[in-house]
């Protein structure tokens, strides 16, 4: 009985997700979660005419979706003042750091990352076998003058920096980002990450030529749009770059109703400003609860709120753990100090009062345990 010939950059992987799902959780508890609080996901739901379109397209489904996403790309790129063929769509941030790992990472190269950030990135690099070298948040912030010094200290071809951060929700001014770029080495690109930024106060975004080879800029309808699901994430860079992208990308990833949906939401601005409205009330009340049980919630720009549990990664572990078995599904940074803490999404009123019933429970049965 033979087998396929994996290669040696398959062999040398393990064969693991950068986050396990609540649905396998659920699974291995044998119940539902009673919070969905975890996964950074918009619980306010989408605008009524993302829903309304994405049923609508239901009779065409017997169609490929439009390999070019033009609607959408085009309505995109008029909303910011850009061209067409500064935009692509993707199957959400996710694929689309995938398709950029693809397209410039080959066996060996080396790329920039905070030790902490965003893990889908680092399992994308390790795919192609490039090189990755952590630096460490300063404080509870990702340091862009650190992560751009270190790569020009090991030659990296691109260097990843998520504004609004996630895990810990701290966020930088658009205006020093960009400051701080012209310590970034010749020929390498700063991916930055914006999955959050329409929760940010003004200034937070980038503001920069988009024919600047130096950047490519991140966006999904995964957060302030509620389309998760839909996996609709596009990316802003110059055309050259941009263009690339059609070297490798999936031309047919991106489905009918996805498209169709996204661009719905992007016409319903009086929705996203209600989100967002909502997705702030929540940060204040996860704020409240924290108070109320002796911890300290860290100033947010994003739809959640590091939640400080006062010890180290093992204590807020065993808090985590006793939201969990209490129904409440709830996140954690994996790196220390960051790991101190909690990561609570801002939920629905009725979903903060679970979790504002669970804690005291779960801190009570953390604090017993023995050191």
């Amino acid at each position: 009985m033979t087998k396929p010939c994996y290669t040696k950059l398959t062999n040398s992987l393990p064969a693991t997700v950068p986050f396990v799902g609540p649905e396998a959780q659920e699974r291995a508890m044998g119940r539902p979660f009673l919070a969905r609080l975890g996964a950074n996901e918009n619980v306010f739901g989408p605008s009524p005419k993302a829903v309304e379109a994405i049923r609508s397209a239901a009779a065409d489904l017997w169609m490929y979706g439009d390999p070019e996403s033009h609607d959408l790309r085009g309505a995109l790129a008029a909303g910011r003042g850009i061209g067409v063929e500064n935009i692509v769509v993707g199957e959400g941030i996710d694929g689309l750091l995938g398709y950029l790992a693809r397209m410039l990472v080959e066996v060996g190269d080396t790329v920039v990352t905070s030790d902490g950030a965003y893990p889908t990135f680092n399992y994308h690099v390790a795919g192609f076998g490039g090189v990755l070298h952590k630096v460490a948040y300063k404080g509870d912030n990702e340091d862009p003058d650190a992560l751009f010094a270190k790569a020009a200290e090991v030659g990296a071809k691109i260097v990843y920096l998520a504004n609004p951060d996630n895990p810990m929700g701290s966020w930088h001014k658009g205006a020093d980002i960009v400051k701080a770029m012209d310590k970034l080495p010749a020929g390498c690109l700063l991916v930055l990450d914006e999955a959050y930024v329409e929760f940010a106060p003004e200034g937070t975004a980038v503001e920069l030529d988009i024919e600047d080879p130096r950047l490519i800029r991140m966006r999904t309808f995964s957060k302030a749009y509620g389309l998760a699901g839909a996996r609709v994430g596009y990316a802003l860079g110059a055309a050259d770059l941009i263009t690339s992208f059609n070297k490798i990308r999936n031309h047919f990833g991106m489905n009918r109703s996805a498209q169709i949906g996204a661009l719905a939401a992007l016409n319903d601005p009086d929705w996203l400003a209600q989100t967002c409205a909502n997705v702030a009330a929540g940060r204040t009340e996860i704020a409240r609860i924290a108070a109320q049980n002796g911890l300290v919630a860290l100033s947010s720009a994003t739809n959640f709120v590091a939640v400080d549990c006062g010890a180290d990664g093992a204590f807020a572990k065993a808090v985590l753990d006793g939201l969990v078995t209490r129904g409440v599904f709830v996140r954690m940074p994996f790196v220390a100090p960051q790991n101190r803490c909690i990561r609570v999404s801002a939920g629905r009123p009725e979903d903060l009062k679970r979790f504002a019933a669970a804690l005291p429970e779960a801190l009570t049965e953390a604090r017993s345990q023995p050191a």
